[in-house]
């Protein structure tokens, strides 16, 4: 069904593009009612403009809370032009119908960002009237356009162009449906808002409401549909989410996505140059330097081939002596193979000289896509400070906790062996339990020299986990630190440790039978920190 537009209602809080639409409106014979600033804009831009209280018979009030809440408004909005009797309603209390409602809201989210935002600033900047109209508006689409957003002034126009003045059905629906999710969005932003206030982090109902970023080729696998999601009251906080991806390579995909997301996390609690190499959420490679080419040079050779085809994080700039490094480490291996070429999925960092892209886009993988470059900015500490939850979903329902932001605490550290750690062997202790907190339990983690030799991941007991970290580290288990992401409940692993020469360990404690692991910790001339906090990632 189509509807000649002859009314439209204009009431934004984000005027751009405001007048160029309404203009465009005023030249197709609309009528424009308007209210407050968006009228005296419109004015001043020689538009024609009936106010609102024309229209209802009452002037703005309350400071504008009061204005748009009216019959003559909503009468105007709701009815329905097909049924006699709304019509006659219509005629007998003088309600002229409105075809077009074109509303954004008060910028409510912007407003509580800011830092001097107080309670009333935040209560001020909640949208009543705005969010009524955009509902009536949508339940009716069958005769009504509900525009919500300034990227949909174009689509509007050049349909009423193309068709007398009407849009169709269609663009109504669809139109409405981005309506809906806008009030959702809204109202779920009050909600998170107030909850905190009351200090409640965890609310009778949880809404949390995501902006779609892109549609993606597939999910985890090739049978699955997937999309990447924002959360719409993301933070400022450098993450995959805010990264900008540089012109090039192909878009990434559902798995890189969570695997450098798993790399980047991991980059970011370190002060010192350092870079993380990640396979299937998993570090295969980590460490740190007073350089970030050698320290990139320690994690990539930790495991060169399971760096094959991977994630590389960085929490410093990529130069173009690091994006040389990075090519020649890659084709070497590559060469190996017999594939030759440069291959990493993606390369996360905060900044990329001009000069490194160019290096890494020529020496791109063997004559198919270059790697995805993300650049997040400047990684300030203090901006892990975050209220988003941890979410996991289960069939049915949801998991939600806090992130776990801890990292390394040095009050809480204590060491509880008769041998304390030398200065070199805290150090790698430190790196070990920090790259363990990334790791899938059950894991054992085992740093040398400020860079991983060997990670056990995800096994279903933590003596396997274990067994492989220390095949895979090899003659560098010895003197190595190990960590171990939750406490031993035997000596197992320190006796497995201490015939594979691993010299110190770190774990959080706190097993009734912590006295046997101190035992035979002393009995081999070892030292064992406990940290007490476990980091299980399930």
């Amino acid at each position: 069904m189509q509807n000649k537009i002859k009314r439209a209602l204009v009431s934004v809080s984000d005027k751009a593009g405001i007048v160029e639409f309404a203009k465009a409106l005023a030249d197709m014979g609309v009528e424009i009612v308007s209210t407050g600033g968006t009228a005296k804009a419109l004015k001043a831009a020689g538009v024609d403009v009936i106010g609102i209280s024309e229209v209802t018979g009452f002037p703005e009030m309350m400071d504008g809370r009061v204005k748009t809440l009216h019959p003559k408004i909503h009468g105007g909005l709701l009815a329905l032009r097909d049924n006699d009797n709304h019509v006659k309603a219509m005629t007998d209390n003088d309600i002229t119908g409105i075809e077009l409602v074109c509303v954004n809201l008060y910028p409510f989210e912007q407003t509580v960002a800011k830092p001097d935002c107080t309670f009333e600033d935040a209560i001020e900047n909640i949208d009543i009237g705005g969010p009524s109209m955009v509902r009536s508006a949508a339940k009716n689409h069958k005769f009504v356009t509900i525009v919500t957003n300034p990227n949909q002034y174009e689509t509007v126009i050049n349909e009423m162009k193309a068709n007398d003045g009407a849009t169709s059905v269609q663009t109504r629906s669809e139109l409405a449906r981005h309506a809906y999710a806008l009030t959702a969005a809204y109202d779920s932003a009050i909600s998170a808002y107030l909850a905190q206030k009351a200090g409640v982090r965890f609310p009778e109902k949880l809404t949390v409401s995501l902006s779609r970023q892109s549609e993606l080729r597939y999910g985890e696998n090739p049978h699955q549909q997937a999309a990447f999601y924002k959360l719409a009251r993301n933070t400022a906080e450098p993450s995959v989410a805010n990264a900008k991806q540089l012109e090039g390579g192909k878009a990434i995909s559902f798995n890189n996505l969570m695997d450098t997301n798993a790399a980047f996390e991991l980059v970011k609690e370190f002060d010192e140059p350092a870079a993380v190499v990640v396979k299937h959420m998993n570090p295969c490679g980590c460490a740190i330097d007073t350089d970030i080419v050698e320290a990139y040079r320690k994690a990539y050779t930790a495991d060169v081939t399971s760096a094959f085809g991977s994630i590389l994080a960085f929490n410093r700039p990529v130069t173009a002596e690091l994006a040389d490094a990075i090519c020649e480490s890659y084709s070497r291996w590559g060469k190996a193979l017999g594939a030759g070429g440069f291959f990493a999925e993606v390369i996360i960092a905060p900044s990329f000289e001009p000069e490194a892209v160019e290096i890494i886009r020529t020496r791109k993988r063997w004559g198919r896509e270059d790697a995805r470059l993300l650049e997040t900015g400047e990684i300030v500490k203090g901006n892990t400070e975050t209220k988003e939850y941890d979410l996991r979903c289960l069939v049915g329902g949801m998991l939600a906790a806090d992130r776990d932001l801890i990292s390394w605490e040095a009050d809480q550290v204590n060491v509880v062996s008769k041998r304390q750690p030398t200065e070199a062997e805290m150090t790698d202790l430190k790196l070990a339990w920090i790259i363990a907190k990334h790791v899938k339990s059950n894991t054992i983690v085992l740093v040398k020299d400020k860079a991983v030799v060997g990670v056990g991941a995800g096994q279903m007991n933590r003596v396997d986990s274990g067994m492989l970290a220390i095949r895979q580290a090899g003659e560098n288990a010895k003197g190595s630190a190990m960590a171990s992401d939750a406490f031993f409940p035997f000596p197992d692993n320190v006796t497995q440790a201490a015939k594979a020469g691993i010299a110190s360990i770190i774990q959080p404690g706190g097993s009734k039978n912590d006295q046997l692991s101190i035992d035979e910790i002393d009995n081999n001339d070892m030292a064992m920190v406990f940290t007490g906090k476990r980091h299980f990632r399930h």
